[in-house]
């Protein structure tokens, strides 16, 4: 593929406003010894944790927890205020205080990401993956007026609470420019030459300068990353998450987005995004190394129980579980389950989360701890 100009795009006037409409990818990137050295980086950190992630005893359970960690964090940034406990618990029946609208639309990123990877068998990432994702995520929520799956007919903008058009921070292509763009971008995905991580951070940018929705363009270009990942072979498992590395650097994540848009800045935005993969690489790894060892742990104590060694099992891929959940899950009794369970409390691996006498939650807080610490990134400046 050719590479473009250094240019991002251009100013289209439409009457008491401008919007922006971006150049086709790749831009003519210099490929500095920084630019080069952060690449090498990411490439190494997100290898190691395909190679020692794919060896994990349970990689497939633990994708289960880390999916959610991420549909968590991906929607906070758009102002959802849900916890991974609460969707946790409520995933395990438990009664949660947090409203049901944010839930859903947490519930609804699992969806859709769970979508995507089973259509990947199926199609490539393209512009019909791109709709169904949308409509996987925004059916019975907040912003169901946005037309699920449909491109936005109407022109919309980015700015502070109750700015308008004229005031906006940015804003994207007019509607009939929507689908070009779309096409364009699709079209570089299959046919770039770029490295793939490369390859990915240009193409996450061009999606959100698109902005092809009336609302969710955040949540599925995020989507879209760990999508990529898994079609071009570079993690066999969904464990790697950026969501969490734009949430704990937000403002450097906008601006560096938007300094693409005004100044043409590709390296510091490249740069950004390639750093973002290689912590969050390192941070992958490590909390599912500690989850593992904790669990091998449990297992070795309760070796001779096999019913309390299913129920830790269960524990992986989710730390909240009632007797209820876990008869079902493994075909037992319902006393068969409390019992165990029972047993686990007494060894202190789970605690009750209620003093109700019916239905009780228990969750093994451990292993919640692991999940819910705050990502620590490394400000870009250290690299």
């Amino acid at each position: 593929m050719a590479k473009t100009a250094n240019i991002p795009g251009k100013l289209v006037p439409q009457g008491g406003y401008s919007a922006f409409v971006p150049a086709p990818l790749p831009p003519a990137l210099d490929w500095t010894p920084r630019l080069i050295r952060v690449l090498s980086d990411a490439d190494r950190l997100i290898g190691r944790l395909a190679g020692e992630g794919g060896r994990l005893p349970n990689p497939h359970v633990l994708m289960r927890p880390f999916v959610r960690r991420e549909a968590v964090l991906s929607s906070k940034i758009e102002g959802t205020q849900a916890t991974l406990g609460e969707l946790l618990a409520a995933e395990a029946g438990a009664v949660v205080a947090r409203s049901p609208e944010d839930l859903r639309e947490v519930g609804n990123y699992v969806v859709a990401l769970e979508h995507g990877i089973a259509r990947l068998g199926k199609i490539p990432i393209c512009v019909r993956l791109v709709r169904e994702l949308h409509e996987k995520l925004m059916t019975g929520v907040r912003g169901q007026q946005a037309a699920p799956g449909q491109f936005r007919k109407t022109q919309n903008w980015i700015g502070k609470p109750g700015s308008t058009i004229q005031t906006a921070s940015f804003i994207p292509p007019p509607p009939g420019e929507v689908e070009p763009c779309l096409a364009a971008w699709e079209r570089f995905l299959h046919e770039s030459n770029l490295p793939p991580l490369m390859t990915i951070g240009l193409a996450h940018y061009q999606f959100e300068a698109i902005h092809p929705f009336r609302d969710g363009n955040g949540r599925v270009g995020r989507l879209l990353i760990t999508l990529f990942l898994i079609e071009r072979k570079i993690l066999p498992t969904p464990l790697l998450y950026l969501s969490a590395f734009f949430e704990s650097s937000r403002r450097d994540y906008y601006d560096n987005l938007r300094a693409v848009s005004e100044r043409a800045d590709w390296h510091e935005w490249i740069e950004y995004f390639l750093l973002g993969v290689a912590r969050m690489s390192e941070d992958a790894l490590s909390r599912a190394t500690r989850i593992n060892h904790v669990v091998a742990q449990w297992l070795k104590k309760l070796a001779g129980e096999p019913n309390t060694v299913r129920i830790i099992e269960l524990l992986s891929a989710n730390p909240f579980i009632t007797a209820t959940g876990a008869a079902r899950r493994l075909s037992v009794a319902f006393t068969t389950a409390q019992r165990a369970i029972q047993r686990l409390e007494q060894k202190r691996i789970v605690r009750r989360t209620t003093d109700a006498r019916r239905n009780r939650v228990y969750c093994a807080q451990e292993l919640l701890d692991i999940l819910e610490e705050p990502a620590q990134p490394k400000p870009i400046s250290s690299v």
